[in-house]
């Protein structure tokens, strides 16, 4: 299939600037997201909140230990949604005038159970001599989105699931078998096609069709467990990670259902562990303990090429979040967490942007 990226050179010289590092309790950061000018970080079981204006602690919540580690953490309104190793999905509330965090519920709910605990038919085999109900999961939940124009939530899952709830009543309203092996990370378009990526190698597509979720797609270049996905922004680009190091690039047309192939990208020296898509650029992060910025031009093809990296984190980089994007005053934040224990905060920002046709250059 043949790439959409412009025939053109861009060339764009990024700087950036560390803003400031923070700490969290624990030395184990496994996820990062924003609300409402909230910084939200998982460290184990504990969830520490940081003020985005002068990255300032605001508050910690869920101290429990048996939860286990928080995987992922999704919002909808004054409601935030945390994914966990032992298998459940945990609401909260945002008291925003306090700024303190209640536990409100746990997915499936009690009633949810309850409707669905009677018939034999509700119940799927997860092991030898243990059934499930097909609403909850039986291993860690890995991730979480949620699609507001929707009102839908999706979750990935270590027992190889992908699950969709409404947001409203939290009710689960499908549970997809999605993978062989472990389901570690998704994506979704706007118009609510699913990406899900295994520990089986595969990428696979999901599209609605008749209230049911049906598979329309595998991409199965990579050769080792996927770790994370991106989109940009249209939804037309998805971006995948590996454990051996490699980012992929792929290309939806505007006329073809088909995601296709378009390069491998492998300037980093060890698994990738995130994705993030920031306006025109994609920031990756790796078990090689950096942060790379990509950006689309400046090779022949128009592909993508790495800008900058930011170094300085002692172990691996599990999660990144875009926390400002001001990309029409040419800066942008994000923040990166590490196993380190540490939060970086960093400012790019853009010099200068100018772009060159392809066929003006003579190449040697």
């Amino acid at each position: 299939m043949s790439s959409q990226f412009p025939n053109i050179f861009s060339f764009q010289t990024l700087k950036h600037r560390r803003i400031a590092t923070l700490k969290t309790p624990s030395s184990h950061i496994n996820c990062l997201a924003v609300h409402a000018n909230l910084l939200y970080a998982s460290s184990a079981n504990e969830i520490s909140v940081y003020s985005l204006s002068d990255h300032s602690f605001v508050d910690s919540f869920n101290h429990d230990p048996t939860t286990g580690f928080v995987k992922s953490i999704a919002f909808n309104q004054t409601k935030i949604f945390t994914a966990h190793q032992d298998g459940k999905i945990r609401i909260w509330k945002i008291d925003t005038l306090y700024k303190n965090h209640q536990h409100i519920s746990t997915l499936p709910t009690v009633k949810d159970k309850f409707l669905n605990f009677m018939l034999p038919k509700n119940y799927v085999n997860v092991r030898r001599h243990k059934k499930k109900l097909w609403i909850q999961h039986w291993d860690t939940v890995s991730g979480l989105m949620v699609n507001d124009a929707k009102g839908l939530m999706y979750s990935v899952s270590w027992d190889k699931s992908f699950k969709i709830w409404n947001v409203k009543n939290q009710r689960c309203l499908e549970s997809v078998k999605a993978h062989e092996d472990a389901v570690n990370t998704l994506a979704v378009s706007g118009n609510g096609t699913v990406y899900t990526g295994s520990a089986d190698g595969l990428i696979r597509i999901w599209e609605m069709a008749e209230r049911r979720h049906n598979l329309v797609g595998t991409l199965d270049k990579h050769k080792s467990t996927v770790n994370a996905l991106a989109l940009n922004d249209e939804g037309s680009i998805l971006f995948s990670g590996g454990s051996d190091g490699r980012i992929l690039v792929w290309e939806k047309r505007d006329d073809e259902n088909e995601v296709g192939y378009v390069e491998s990208l492998w300037d980093h020296k060890g698994a990738i562990l995130c994705l993030i898509n920031v306006g025109e650029w994609f920031v990756s992060g790796s078990s090689d303990r950096t942060v790379r910025v990509w950006q689309r031009g400046g090779k022949e093809g128009g592909g993508f090429h790495c800008s900058i990296v930011l170094e300085g984190h002692e172990k691996p980089v599990k999660s990144l979040v875009a926390v400002e994007t001001r990309v029409l005053e040419g800066v942008f934040s994000i923040c990166s967490g590490s196993l380190d224990g540490e939060i970086r905060v960093w400012e790019i920002s853009i010099c200068s942007n100018f772009k060159i046709p392809m066929n003006s250059i003579k190449l040697a």
